[in-house]
């Protein structure tokens, strides 16, 4: 009888602990990937979802070329990018069979930075950038001298993005020319704490990375006005600002960043739940998190998006793209659904 009592006092006791682990543990999961810039704001969604939600949302960094892998090989319910998705992305996820729907979250700007004790570079050209960035640059403009005549004749230590990132892609298109071709031989990280740290502790470094991680960290940087060489775009060098990414006059290094949505995925209440909330907060926390929101007319029209289960991206396809207006491209789309 002791022995009976016992066990069923022991049994007890499990069914009451595994009751107990299951209310604390979240009963459903969605998870992201992909890139460093997007990070921010869909960690800080996550976080905001689950003090009110039963579900755990995990964020990781692959880079947006890292994350859109997973993605399409339906390893991830979500993609977090800092453009849109390219030729062989498009490709890598019709052969997995995974759909997608686009969604801009942000607008971001391109922040090139300098350590606050470089006291001779005080804005740079779009040219000048090219010029330091192309291919044909490695192991030939070495010096700061050879950007620019009139500054000293001292090494000039680069430091950006690595090959996966969509900042490195994007930065590539509007500044080279050509998406994914820079020269090689400059310091790369998927995490832009990193490039952050290197530039702050180099007096001859400059890199560049999402504007946020510049908001941040303002006291360790000095940013670098950028001039286009288009008057349209503003009165010589532009220096990046909220003011001057959302109203487009910081050219060409301004750009929206987008979240990638799995069709399948938006099946599961957990994940259809979660994306609503993100475009429902995206303008209180995108702004809370250093980034510019959109207007309020691109999170409705992106709404209409994932209700439709729109798939697809509204750039074709095609990767980086310059200059371009997400409310334009999602009012158009909208009117032809119509």
């Amino acid at each position: 009888m002791k022995t009976d009592k016992t066990g069923k006092l022991l049994l007890a006791m499990a069914v009451i602990l595994a009751g107990g682990c299951k209310k604390q543990a979240p009963s459903t999961r969605v998870v992201a990937d992909g890139s460093s810039t997007v990070f921010p704001i869909t960690e800080a969604m996550a976080e905001e979802f689950q003090k009110s939600h039963a579900t755990r949302v995990t964020v990781g960094i692959s880079g947006t070329g890292g994350g859109f892998k997973k993605f399409c090989a339906g390893e991830t319910d979500m993609a977090d990018a800092s453009r849109p998705i390219k030729p062989s992305e498009v490709d890598l996820c019709a052969r997995s069979g995974v759909e997608y729907v686009e969604l801009p979250v942000a607008y971001d700007g391109l922040a090139v930075v300098v350590h606050p004790k470089n006291d001779w570079a005080h804005h740079v050209t779009a040219l000048e950038l090219k010029k330091l960035w192309q291919p044909e640059a490695q192991g030939k403009i070495t010096r700061w001298s050879q950007v620019r005549d009139g500054w000293p004749d001292r090494e000039i230590h680069l430091f950006g993005p690595g090959v996966d990132s969509g900042t490195y892609d994007y930065f590539t298109e509007a500044i080279v020319g050509k998406e994914h071709e820079s020269r090689g031989d400059f310091t790369s990280s998927e995490d832009d704490n990193v490039l952050v740290q290197g530039v702050a502790t180099d007096p001859l470094a400059l890199g560049f990375f999402g504007f946020a991680y510049y908001g941040e960290n303002k006291a360790k940087l000095k940013a670098l006005p950028v001039d286009d060489g288009k008057p349209e775009n503003g009165d010589g060098p532009v220096p990046p600002s909220p003011a001057t990414i959302e109203g487009g006059t910081y050219q060409p290094l301004s750009r929206p960043i987008f979240i990638y949505v799995s069709k399948k995925s938006l099946e599961r209440l957990e994940v259809a739940t979660f994306i609503e909330f993100y475009l429902e907060h995206a303008p209180r926390l995108v702004h809370e998190v250093g980034y510019i929101p959109l207007p309020e007319r691109a999170y409705a029209l992106a709404k209409e998006r994932v209700h439709a289960r729109r798939t697809g991206s509204m750039f074709g396809g095609k990767g980086s793209q310059v200059g371009v207006s997400i409310e334009d491209l999602l009012s158009r789309e909208a009117q032809r659904a119509r």
